[in-house]
């Protein structure tokens, strides 16, 4: 048997990232998007709140133990303030969750207390390709062992600050297995385009990264298993998808019970309601499929990689329904950018292919 009461650890740290998302980040979001910019301020912020620090051993800088339940609560509490921001605070734990998972020791010894000591750092990975139907387990990227070193080729997207990145691990198809390798800074080869213009996510700078017979050493390869690291990804999508649908939930629900139509809250309409009630019914749906699999993870149950592919799945499509309605609610509203329901529309329709862009 397992339940998902919060231990007291996890209350206040929920507690901490609910207040900084509520005064900091969904205050900050509107016109983070309209300038493409995310205050690095609040990055900072955001970082000091130790989410991920939380879960590196002490020996390594950390001060905790690695628990992907209690990274998903983070995940869903700051995607609920903002998801621009919300990346931007946790792109750091796309490098080092990765080196932690699948790393030998000496590379945890020599990466993770680099990356994750003193103020936030720009270190990254890069995992989506830009091609038809992205399959994680089917990378374009290769990498080829050649004398002691790996040489990589490929493209990818949606790389965040990788003109600033201060390292980066890339993950690449080693003889039919996707495998991360860790790509030092200014490699021979890395070219940095300019930066991807989106229908959302504009406060996050993401850019294309393209590997031309990029050559790092062997010692740079990540020799484990990447099942638990895509699991985590898909499990981290899931719950930042669950906080973009809670906002647009809640925020429409509030609305509909203030808005007047013919006399009477639009709450109170059967086809408002009724849409409320689904919404509802499936943000608490996938909350629950997102738990269970994050438990599972936590406790290296044989079926968690399964459970963690549908919360993914999922919550992608949750999240689309959501938002959409969210939009429809507050009707003529709802389209222009007074309100924020139409910025949490277009960040929902971009989960389907966000897996990867962060790790708890």
């Amino acid at each position: 048997m397992y339940g998902f009461t919060p231990t007291d650890e996890q209350k206040m740290l929920i507690e901490s990232i609910s207040r900084f998302s509520k005064n900091d980040l969904r205050t900050a979001a509107h016109n983070a998007e309209e300038e493409k910019n995310f205050p690095q301020k609040l990055i900072k912020k955001g970082w000091e709140l130790g989410i991920l620090q939380a879960s590196i051993p002490e020996n390594l800088g950390g001060f905790g133990d690695r628990s992907i339940v209690s990274g998903v609560l983070a995940a869903e509490e700051l995607a609920w303030g903002d998801l621009s921001g919300a990346l931007s605070i946790l792109a750091p734990s796309s490098f080092v969750l990765p080196v932690l998972s699948a790393g030998t020791e000496e590379q945890k010894a020599k990466y993770i207390s680099t990356a994750i000591e003193g103020d936030w750092q720009p270190f990254v990975s890069a995992f989506i390709e830009p091609v038809f139907n992205f399959d994680p387990n089917d990378l374009k990227t290769t990498a080829v062992l050649e004398g002691s070193e790996y040489i990589l080729n490929g493209v990818k997207t949606y790389v965040p600050f990788a003109e600033i990145q201060k390292g980066m691990v890339v993950f690449a198809s080693l003889a039919g297995q996707t495998k991360g390798f860790i790509v030092p800074t200014g490699s021979s080869g890395l070219r940095i385009s300019g930066r991807i213009k989106l229908m959302s996510l504009n406060a996050v700078p993401l850019y294309e990264v393209t590997f031309d017979n990029v050559h790092i050493p062997a010692g740079n390869l990540l020799p484990g298993d990447f099942e638990p690291v895509l699991a985590a990804m898909r499990v981290t999508n899931a719950a930042l998808a669950l906080g973009v649908a809670r906002a647009a939930f809640e925020y429409s629900r509030d609305y509909a019970k203030e808005r007047d139509a013919f006399g009477v809250k639009i709450a109170q309409k059967q086809a408002i309601a009724f849409m409320l009630a689904e919404m509802g019914i499936e943000i608490e749906a996938v909350r629950l499929l997102t738990w269970q699999a994050a438990w599972k993870l936590d406790n290296n149950k044989t079926d968690a990689a399964l459970d963690a592919y549908l919360s993914s799945t999922a919550a992608a499509d949750m999240a689309m329904m959501v938002t959409d309605r969210a939009v429809q609610i507050l009707g003529g509203h709802g389209y222009i950018r007074d309100h924020p329901v139409e910025m949490w529309m277009r960040n929902g329709r971009g989960f389907a292919s966000f897996t990867g862009m962060a790790i708890v």
